[in-house]
């Protein structure tokens, strides 16, 4: 390659200089990018906003009586949200804890928030006490959860 003898440059390093399409494309794509970048950001921040994990309220369970004996009954058990309010068409979970009964025993609360469940809770020999772990499957609509654990019935032998 020839060599200017003024600056020391070669003819290529001049003509790359003269040459103006690498200037007007490098603002084409950066438009391009910024597109793109917003673009995929808001799909993201759509994606984020449907989640219903983040905003869901969580649901307790309060059964009455909570402490019983053993042999046939009924609990009453209130499915409440975090202000106290009832929650209707929720179905509540009664199952053998340290205590035990036939099966599963379930029931969904009434427009009063509250379900009755039958039960027939045993101990066994030389148990001075057991439990019923209580669940809830909250309803279809609204956006409750019930993930952490809510109050036990405690069955006392006589």
């Amino acid at each position: 390659m020839p060599h200017s003898k003024r600056d020391g440059r070669t003819a290529n390093d001049r003509s790359f200089r003269a040459d103006r399409r690498a200037i007007e494309g490098l603002p084409v794509r950066l438009v391009i990018a910024l597109v793109v970048g917003v673009a995929s950001l808001s799909v993201m921040m759509g994606m984020i906003g449907d989640i219903d994990g983040l905003s869901a309220t969580e649901l307790d369970a309060q059964p009455e009586p909570e402490v019983t004996t053993p042999g046939e009954q009924s609990i009453d058990i209130a499915v409440l949200d975090p202000d106290g309010s009832r929650v209707a068409d929720a179905t509540v979970i009664v199952r053998s804890g340290s205590a035990q009964i036939d099966g599963v025993a379930t029931a969904t609360t009434g427009s009063d928030g509250t379900a009755t469940v039958d039960v027939a809770p045993e101990l066994g020999p030389n148990q001075p006490d057991g439990t019923l772990t209580v669940e809830v499957k909250p309803p279809a609509e609204g956006d409750y959860v019930d993930e952490r654990g809510n109050t036990e019935v405690l069955v006392v032998a006589e």
